[in-house]
């Protein structure tokens, strides 16, 4: 299967982006068979006092909501053998007090995952996910951590550094491949250390 990968400039909190984006994706070559949800937003708040509605609703929309929407909307494009990985997170299982909206919706996307996955499976769709542990994105250094912990991110981890998203690509193509044909609702760590999932 041939991989499509999409930049976009725009906000997938928009649900007409998400389904164009889908479109568009789907008018390649070898069409759609292989979805990646990996988009995310991640802020440090230490009090839910300070944890804003507007805050809250936008990590939702983003990590959530968007999944949502670009999921159903290449779901009419996949047949047999298709595979989608969804993106979540080590804090879904012990979540971060300073990241508590991202922490939940890291949480719902493993439920997501499993539910989806019990829906799709007799049609030959596998739904995965894929839990990374302290990783240095973009993230990190736009506000997902306080500048205080950045130092030592990931240190804590047996390995004793975190990782680089270079180390997460062998699961997810691993996932994406019809070697995993028997793996569906599953969720895999990738965290250098010991833990869920």
């Amino acid at each position: 299967m041939k991989a499509v990968v999409f930049h976009s400039i725009g906000d997938i909190r928009d649900e007409n982006l998400c389904k164009q984006l889908v479109a568009d994706a789907a008018r390649e070559p070898g069409g759609l068979g292989i979805l990646v949800n990996n988009a995310a937003r991640q802020h440090s708040i230490d009090s839910i006092l300070d944890l804003s509605t507007e805050q809250f609703d936008a990590t939702f929309k983003t990590n959530l909501y968007a999944m949502f929407w670009i999921t159903k909307a290449a779901l009419p494009h996949f047949s047999t053998g298709a595979s989608i990985i969804n993106t979540s997170s080590v804090l879904a299982y012990n979540p971060a007090e300073n990241l508590l909206d991202y922490s939940q919706t890291k949480a719902a996307i493993v439920s997501f995952t499993k539910s989806l996955a019990k829906q799709l499976g007799e049609k030959g769709i596998r739904v995965n996910a894929v839990a990374p542990g302290p990783v240095w994105t973009p993230l990190q250094v736009t506000g997902g951590q306080p500048p205080s912990a950045l130092e030592t991110f990931g240190v804590y981890t047996p390995t004793g550094r975190p990782g680089q998203p270079a180390e997460l690509a062998a699961v997810y193509v691993t996932l994406a491949s019809h070697e995993s044909s028997y793996a569906s609702g599953q969720v895999y760590g990738v965290s250098g250390e010991s833990g869920n999932p």
